[in-house]
């Protein structure tokens, strides 16, 4: 097998051949477009998935390469720009498989016995994954982030670059739009012409006068703006001469034609580089640079008090709050905690990215970029989750306020919050990040604002979000992925859950293709589904759904983990227990009569009894009590829940939770000595299936309204 290096530089040499920029736009068109009619559907993205397509850092290789020498646009003859093409994807395959054969090179056969070993934890292992990993973002969040992440920063940009960062956004904008209007009508025209004509080049190049004309924007606004992300004129790119290298096509995608027009092959590298580059413009000026650290921290914790705040309320989640004993000694700060109920969630940001040297597979510098962006951030979570948990210190506020928290929580959940795409974040998590759970404190959930961002949009509910993390926390080493999104996404079709049997999920990219369009959808405006088919589209208008609502309304520590558990059960429990809500409130409405309903779930280690009824509080609360603590006892549960409906609306009336071991109690042995197995819950639904089929036209209608069956429901 040849070199990693000898197929790069054989791979330099193409690039650099007369022509091949338009090899360049043909495999960037191929591999990025999508093509729908009417609305899109996650069908139409299933290419971007495909492992033939080129990825992005595949496809920056290429450009990077082709710079090195000034720029042929002559078009190759059709065969030429096949031989292209075809060369490029077979060597870039081949430099694939170097990589992957490089881990095992400099590994001693002897440790491959022990217990310990571990191959992915050393430098030439990541280098796959940190170059071949999935993108974290979406270009519209780069894009869209990038205001708020350099705001504070404006008048520094105004000062030295010219333009606002608003500015840089709406040129951004504007850009991609245009864009995509002329990929349309570029494949439109090559239809119509002979072959040797063909080129997909027109749709990526463009003048500054197009953009200021098709965005509405000052003609010098845009020219400075463009000319940022330009690559330099003379740049032959001379430090990128192996893989790992500086690619200057990375920081700045832009490359000047020779009629004075622009060329951008791909938009996401341009709202990356909007996202990323103002800070290295701004490290360069000694006198600005730690202005601009301070500034990038600021934008973290700001991002994810603002997400959080659209889920849990701006009166549950508090910023910077400051840890005392009780001598008045300051012992750590939470930069954003998240009190709701019995559940506190406590976030630590930071914002180092992994180096370059890390990303040429440096173990020490691996290490050491890991330690100071997700480790240290886990370390300061933990330390604040024990003071939290110990209960002995006080809180303060920014202001000095006193902060009350809740007497006991049952749980704290650690997220350690990054503000830029980490290569392989997940893998490297799962390799290096060290913690000591307990049972209250959850093991980490490392992620950055691209996935924070995604999981507020589609979980916007305290409870739906909350459930979510305690279960990917739960997962923390059974599940695989290249990045968070991907879960997410299978959580939203399918409600992640996952058998004790299972050691190990791994979930292919292609999963997140629902998630990615309901997030083109709700940011881009693309014709499409906004919510994927699953657990927000089937849950909520069943009598279960309506229930965790009510359960949001008022988060009382006994509902909270009623409407935790419910959030687990899967379709067929969930619609059948539902179901049987609807039938007891029936048969309440009907005859006048209180009735009830108990079911195991899960794997018989809880519960849930269900009283419909209008009985006074006093008359109901213990009644509803006594028959939990009952069943409880008869079903060796650990846990069961309780709650009371009203009949004619099926609200929530109140809610208990019994928690404690199962113990054998002669006394409990003789009062249930009577009490049979709980009722089938199918047994039910067939009766109220039975009773359906009975009802005649003139009868009472059995949904209570008091009218006659015609005139009522089979009407």
């Amino acid at each position: 097998m040849r070199s990693e290096q000898t197929i790069f530089d054989e791979l330099a040499g193409i690039c650099t051949s007369p022509g091949y920029v338009h090899a360049v736009a043909y495999l960037c068109s191929r591999d990025n477009l999508i093509r729908y009619s009417g609305e899109m559907k996650a069908e139409d993205m299933q290419h971007l998935f495909s492992k033939s397509r080129l990825i992005r850092t595949e496809t920056s290789t290429l450009i990077g390469l082709m710079l090195k020498s000034e720029i042929d646009y002559a078009i190759p003859a059709p065969q030429v720009l096949e031989k292209y093409i075809e060369s490029t994807e077979s060597l870039l395959e081949e430099i694939h498989h170097a990589m992957s054969a490089s881990v095992w090179q400099d590994i001693d056969p002897a440790k491959i016995a022990e217990t310990d070993f571990n191959p992915f934890t050393n430098g030439a292992a990541l280098r796959e994954p940190i170059f071949y990993g999935g993108e974290s973002a979406y270009s519209f969040q780069y894009r869209d982030f990038s205001p708020a992440k350099y705001a504070i920063d404006d008048p520094w940009l105004v000062a030295n670059k010219g333009f606002s960062i608003q500015d840089a956004r709406n040129v951004c904008f504007a850009v991609s739009r245009l864009q995509e209007e002329k990929a349309i009508n570029v494949l439109q025209a090559m239809r119509g012409a002979p072959q040797g004509s063909w080129t997909f080049l027109p749709g990526n190049t463009f003048s500054a006068q197009e953009i200021a004309d098709y965005g509405h924007i000052d003609p010098g606004i845009v020219d400075k703006v463009l000319s940022a992300f330009a690559v330099p004129k003379g740049e032959r790119n001379g430090q990128f001469k192996a893989l790992h290298d500086f690619n200057i096509a990375n920081a700045s995608p832009l490359i000047r034609t020779p009629d004075g027009k622009y060329l951008l092959f791909h938009i996401y590298s341009l709202a990356e580089a909007l996202y990323e580059a103002p800070f290295y413009w701004m490290g360069a000026d000694k006198a600005y640079v730690s202005t601009a650290m301070q500034n990038r921290g600021l934008f973290t914790e700001r991002f994810a008090v603002e997400r959080l705040r659209q889920v849990f309320g701006p009166e549950n989640v508090l910023a910077n709050i400051d840890i005392f004993e009780s001598k008045g000694t300051r012992l750590a700060e939470i930069d954003v905690l998240v009190l709701f109920g019995n559940r506190a969630l406590i976030l630590q940001a930071k914002s180092k990215r992994l180096t370059l040297e890390a990303r040429r597979g440096n173990d020490l510098q691996i290490k050491d970029d890991f330690k100071k962006s997700i480790q240290d951030s886990s370390d300061q979570a933990y330390r604040c989750a024990k003071l939290l948990e110990e209960g002995t210190c006080y809180f303060k506020d920014a202001a000095g306020n006193a902060v009350t928290l809740p007497t006991s929580l049952k749980q704290i959940y650690v997220i350690c919050l990054i503000s830029d795409h980490y290569p392989a974040l997940s893998f490297q998590a799962r390799q290096f990040l060290r913690f000591a759970a307990t049972d209250t404190i959850s093991p980490p959930f490392v992620m950055d604002v691209f996935a924070l961002d995604a999981m507020t949009e589609m979980l916007s509910s305290p409870l739906q979000l909350l459930s979510y993390v305690d279960r990917r926390t739960g997962y923390i080493d059974k599940l695989m992925a290249s990045h968070e999104l991907t879960i997410l996404s299978y959580h939203l079709k399918q409600n992640l859950w996952l058998d004790e049997e299972h050691d190990m999920v791994m979930l292919d990219d292609d999963i997140s293709a629902d998630l990615d369009l309901a997030m083109l959808v709700r940011r881009e405006g693309i014709p499409g589904k906004a919510t994927p088919d699953g657990i927000l589209t089937r849950f909520s208008a069943t009598a279960l759904g309506r229930m965790v609502k009510a359960i949001e309304a008022q988060p009382d520590p006994a509902t909270i983990d009623l409407g935790f558990a419910l959030l687990t059960l899967g379709e067929d429990t969930l619609f059948d227990v539902s179901a049987g809500i609807d039938q007891l409130a029936k048969q309440g409405v009907a005859d006048g009569k209180n009735h009830d309903l108990s079911v195991g779930l899960g794997s018989g280690s809880t519960g849930l009894t269900i009283h419909c009824n209008d009985d006074p509080i006093d008359v109901a609360g213990p009644a509803l009590q006594r028959h939990c603590h009952a069943r409880k006892y008869t079903e060796h549960a650990q846990t069961w829940f309780g709650v009371c409906v009203r009949p004619s609306d099926k609200a929530l009336r109140f809610g208990l939770n019994l928690d404690f071991p199962w113990e054998q109690s002669d006394t409990m042995d003789a009062l249930t000595k009577a009490m049979g197995k709980p009722g089938k819950l199918t047994a039910l639904l067939r009766e109220a299936a039975k009773a359906r089929t009975k009802v005649g036209r003139n009868d009472p209608c059995p949904c209570g309204s008091g009218k006659k069956y015609k005139k009522c429901c089979l009407a």
